[in-house]
Formats: C-alpha cells, structure tokens, sequence
C-alpha cells in the first residue's frame, strides 16, 4: 500500500470521527491504567460497569492499597480473571506509591515495570493520558492492519512497528482509537460489514466485494 492511499485512509476515517478516544470510563491517569489493567479479556462495558462500583470507592493507588485485594475483588468479580487482577493491581498500586509518589509514570520502561502492565497497556497509558504517538495493537488493530493491507505483519510488535513507520505523522496520535473502533464495529473479525466501509475503495481484503453485497 502507497503512502498516498494510507494517508487517505486516515483523511476519511478523521473526517467520519473527528475526536476518537477510548470507550472506557476514567477521569485520570490512574483511573484509566486501572481500567486498561482490567481490561484483559474483557469488554470495555464490562471494565466500567466494574470501575462504576470500584472508583466511588478507591480510585487512587493508596486508596486500593487501603481496599487490599479481597476488598478488590469484591468490586471486580464480573469481571475475567478477576483474582490475578486484583493481585496485580494491588501489586502496582504498592510500586506506585513507593516508587512514584503515587503518581502514573510518564516513561515506557516505568509503566512496563508495573505488576500486569506490557507493551500493549504501556502504549495505551502513553497515548490516551499523556497524548503521546503511540499506537497499542489489539486483536482488532492487528486484524485491520493485516486485511486492509495498511500494516501487514505476522505479529503486533512486527505491525505496531509497521504502523508506527507508514502513518502520516499529522493522524499518529489518533490512529490508535480509529483502528480500534474501525475494527470494532465496521471492519469486524467473522462479517466485515464492507458495505458499511468508508475506506472501502482503499482496502486491499480480496474478499471485500463478497462482505459488501452480503
């Protein structure tokens, strides 16, 4: 795919969503590291039904220190995995306050020294609270990288990479949010709804005309 066809891309998927961001609820730093820690093989409306119940009552790292884990867990039970999370999450709340003055880290080697926080959560806290041009390849990002043809890669660093290479510096900060959306609702994993694309006439999928008339 050509540098023109990529820009052309991001042109129309800023003109359909001019102000992307996440899907989870937060209202700072912490909240949403706490929020995308949570997010592990959940849904974004199953971490904020769980959030809805945790912030009132802890949502800062000596707050959820103050819970303890059982405390955690009793607000996040909804929730997948929830045991190791809550372990997790008081794990990081204790490095938070020692280390950081109870305050998220701005550097990648920081964040990703946290307990249950990788590249993918690390990169996510880097864009969408700090504002940094950092893009977080989910399972929706690497599909639509891989389909479209926009990023083609045989894992999410090798596409992260990719990405980070061939997208217009001017649509970088908010190419995390339009993927993750696009993928999400348009361009999805069992029926791309391609008939709904506004990028179609761009994307290399080979089976897109087939999606588009179904």
């Amino acid at each position: 795919m050509n540098r023109e066809k990529r820009a052309e891309i991001f042109r129309r998927l800023r003109d359909a969503n001019p102000a992307p961001t996440t899907e989870l609820t937060y209202s700072t730093p912490f909240e949403l590291l706490v929020a995308v820690m949570l997010s592990a093989q959940a849904t974004d409306r199953s971490v904020n039904a769980a959030t809805a119940r945790l912030f009132p009552v802890a949502n800062t790292p000596e707050a959820i220190l103050a819970l303890g884990e059982e405390g955690v867990k009793q607000h996040i039970r909804t929730i997948g995995l929830y045991n190791s999370k809550a372990k997790n999450l008081i794990a990081t709340c204790r490095q938070l306050v020692e280390q950081h003055g109870g305050e998220v880290p701005r550097t990648r080697q920081a964040l990703e020294a946290l307990p249950g926080v990788g590249r993918k959560t690390a990169n996510v806290i880097l864009n969408t609270a700090f504002g940094e041009p950092t893009l977080a390849v989910d399972t929706h990002i690497f599909r639509v990288a891989n389909r479209t043809g926009l990023a083609p890669g045989r894992n999410v660093r090798e596409v992260e990479d990719r990405l980070l290479r061939h997208v217009p510096r001017e649509f970088l900060k908010d190419a995390h949010h339009w993927l993750i959306l696009h993928g999400r609702y348009v361009c999805t994993a069992r029926k791309p709804r391609c008939g709904a694309c506004v990028i179609f006439d761009l994307c290399e999928f080979r089976e897109k005309d087939k999606y588009a008339e179904a």
